[in-house]
């Protein structure tokens, strides 16, 4: 009778595990594809973000700097960055990114798949689209947090080797980490976790909610067609396109909030960074004393705008990498689902 009776719990067991593995794998690829390609962008973002002189010749010709802006917008950065570092500089600190965001969107889809569960009472995918907005919200928030702390020493490894330029402060990963350490100690590594973790509560919280608010509403849009040609269609999955269009809000809807926060959190991961001088001011050791102390100083030395350097790179980067994510996630997710199950 007991034998009898623990095989179903076993087998449900069992499809939990298989489900963890998905996720998982499906996040990991899904993060990975997107990071190698929107790197260039990133590296430009990075660059602009860490830089203390305005960012545009408009900005530069309104603050009356005599010193001279490093970059100035986002054409003369790639050409920049072209001409001195080549084509491999547009994917400086890729290693570690990629060992970044492949642990992150792994624990993240996770994490989130388990919450959705939790809220829905199922774990079928397709029950979870029929989530309140303010769940999906909630469990966004709350699986970007975890994959946050998880991956965090690659991030600020990433930030560091991205924004170095040339000539190289670190010319590994392996340096690089090794100084932090001996510079910062271990707790060096988690330089900037604050405006991060508060960053990503609104960002993951955004970028998944929207998405599925995005979906509920193309589904919406699929049946109003669908019954106003007559169609006997009444699918509710969603065309690869269709999935990108909605990654692609996603992800520029929760940039778009959520940037100065991602400015502060650079500054913080830079400080006592000894870049060449060409690059301009460098951020000083223990500039700022904390997220709000960062934010009121970037806001009075650099005006408003310093608190969104980088905003037009990162914005053009979030659409397509949410979007490349988003898809690479379903079609990976289901692709392992087939062939596991």
């Amino acid at each position: 009778m007991r034998m009898e009776g623990e095989e179903p719990e076993t087998a449900a067991g069992g499809g939990q595990i298989k489900r963890a593995l998905i996720d998982a794998t499906a996040g990991a690829i899904a993060g990975g594809i997107s990071r190698a390609v929107t790197s260039p962008l990133d590296v430009i973002k990075i660059r602009f973000q860490v830089q203390l002189e305005p960012t545009s010749l408009w900005a530069l010709v309104r603050s009356n700097v005599t010193a001279p802006s490093k970059y100035t917008g986002m054409l003369q950065a790639t050409k920049d960055i072209f001409r001195e570092e080549g084509l491999p500089g547009f994917w400086r600190g890729n290693v570690p990114a990629l060992l970044m965001v492949m642990p992150y969107t792994a624990i993240q889809f996770t994490v989130l798949h388990k919450l959705k569960t939790f809220a829905a009472g199922s774990s079928k995918t397709e029950d979870h689209i029929h989530l309140s907005p303010y769940l999906s919200y909630a469990s966004g928030a709350l699986a970007g947090c975890a994959a946050t702390v998880g991956s965090y020493p690659f991030d600020l490894l990433r930030t560091l080797l991205a924004s170095q330029g040339e000539p190289k402060v670190f010319p590994t990963m392996r340096s690089a980490f090794a100084d932090i350490v001996r510079t910062r100690g271990f707790r060096g590594l988690y330089a900037g976790l604050s405006p991060t973790l508060v960053e990503i509560v609104p960002y993951a919280g955004l970028q998944f909610g929207t998405y599925d608010t995005f979906k509920r509403w193309t589904m919406a849009w699929n049946h109003h067609i669908s019954s106003t040609t007559s169609s006997i269609n009444t699918d509710d999955n969603l065309s690869s396109v269709q999935l990108f269009i909605c990654g692609l809000a996603a992800g520029t809807c929760a940039k778009l909030v959520c940037h100065p926060l991602d400015v502060v959190k650079k500054r913080f991961q830079i400080e006592g960074l000894q870049r060449h001088p060409k690059y301009g001011a460098r951020v000083e050791q223990r500039a700022y004393r904390n997220m709000y102390d960062a934010l009121r100083r970037i806001s009075q030395m650099e005006g408003w705008a310093g608190l969104y350097k980088g905003i037009i790179p990162s914005t053009v980067k979030a659409a397509p990498a949410g979007a490349v994510t988003f898809v690479a996630y379903e079609f990976t997710s289901d692709w392992l689902e087939s062939i596991l199950t």
